[in-house]
């Protein structure tokens, strides 16, 4: 079997959607051991963090004005910069690649274009909605760099934040009916307009793409060779008209290569870097090796594991949980 991008988009999206499964289990046996649930010890994961981008804002807030890391959620911060990182250098991977929302919001889009409904909104509609994320990024970084030091360090100590990480899983696994609505709702949406949470809802995937848009990556037409097929527009999940660009600098590309695998002529589409043509497989090797690497370099520094003890975290989780 020939390996596309998609195909290996896919593959990659759906190891990473595994094992963030695997990590909410681990965080479950955590749990259960700081309720008294389980009297079998078990380390709370590090990885459940990355779900937690507005405790990672605020962590990289005050890294950034006192130099302190994290202590609260560790992980979550390195996993934040991490992201940051690999969509300079290798566009949106993180959303591309790595984030399991995005996976499903890609399966969803699947269903949709099977089913013949997956839309892009008219122009001025599709620019209109376009701007809710980037309000919403906008007005969560103006909130994090507008609170006071005292006021930031008072909420990264708060029981709340110390134990947000249980909070989310308990929004996952005993949703309100009302939450229930809304997903229901997004998963609706989704099947009907292209990735929609991703394309006008996600802030995080916003400021990924801002860093991206700076990055040497992209990917290049060669104009004197394309046949104007449209086939490299019709596969982008994103919705970018790829056949119009010599250039594809759009913050909305993820780097799924999606368009050079379609392009019926050799040569061109395909990723450059400075200039210098690369393999459509490097935003996905690369974006991975980003993550690895700073998952082994915190680990080195001690920057990923919660520091307390773990009695004294589990008296933590006790009591900012409710898990008594």
């Amino acid at each position: 079997m020939k390996i596309t991008p998609d195909r290996f988009r896919l593959a990659v999206q759906a190891a990473f959607t595994l094992f963030s499964l695997y990590a909410g289990y681990r965080f479950i046996l955590f749990l259960n051991w700081a309720s008294g649930r389980s009297e079998t010890f078990a380390p709370k994961p590090g990885a459940v963090e990355g779900f937690l981008p507005i405790s990672a804002l605020l962590g990289f807030r005050r890294l950034f004005s006192s130099g302190f890391w994290d202590r609260a959620h560790p992980a979550g911060l390195t996993i934040f910069l991490a992201a940051l990182v690999m969509a300079f250098l290798f566009r949106k991977g993180f959303c591309g690649y790595v984030c399991p929302v995005g996976f499903l919001s890609g399966l969803l889009e699947r269903v949709g274009r099977r089913l013949g409904m997956a839309r892009i909104p008219p122009r001025r509609v599709d620019l209109a909605l376009h701007a809710l994320k980037y309000l919403g990024m906008g007005g969560f970084v103006f909130a994090v760099f507008a609170m006071s030091p005292r006021s930031l360090e008072f909420f990264l100590r708060s029981p709340f934040n110390m134990t947000s990480d249980a909070h989310m899983l308990d929004f996952f696994l005993h949703p309100s009916g009302m939450a229930l609505a809304v997903l229901a709702a997004l998963a609706l949406l989704s099947v009907i307009v292209r990735n929609f949470w991703c394309r006008y809802l996600c802030p995080y995937g916003a400021l990924l793409g801002l860093f991206a848009w700076f990055g040497p990556v992209r990917v290049k037409r060669d104009a004197d060779a394309c046949v104007h097929c449209g086939k490299c527009s019709a596969s982008c999940p994103s919705g970018i008209a790829v056949e119009k660009k010599d250039a594809v600098l759009t913050p909305e590309c993820i780097g799924c290569g999606q368009c050079v695998g379609a392009c019926p002529v050799k040569g061109c589409l395909g990723f450059k870097a400075l200039g210098r043509r690369i393999p459509w497989q490097t935003v996905a090797v690369g974006a991975v090796l980003v993550l690895l690497i700073a998952r082994v370099w915190a680990g080195h520094a001690g920057v990923w594991d919660n520091p307390l003890p773990p009695e004294m975290l589990k008296r933590v989780y006790q009591a900012g949980a409710g898990l008594m």
